[in-house]
């Protein structure tokens, strides 16, 4: 082998090497933006989550009491 096919495969391998880095950039890039995107959207769905619970807690808290809504279910409808 001579030293200019050395040489132009060193340079071949550069440039190859060069363009594998540069779609790795563009590739690591993109999934940066995806990973911010949904940990955009965990935020919200988290957000979401705890105001339903809060509503729910809130709900069960005002609930009639137990064992009054357990009497007048078993009490008969006024018309029997």
């Amino acid at each position: 082998m001579s030293k200019e096919s050395n040489s132009e495969q060193l340079l071949e391998q550069l440039f190859d090497l060069q363009s594998q880095f540069a779609f790795q950039e563009d590739l690591l890039r993109e999934l940066n933006d995806v990973v911010a995107r949904q940990q955009a959207q965990i935020d919200v769905l988290q957000r979401e989550v705890l105001l339903h619970r809060e509503r729910i807690t809130h709900v069960m808290d005002n609930l009639p009491d137990k064992n009054n809504a357990n009497a007048s279910a078993d009490e008969r409808p006024p018309h029997y």
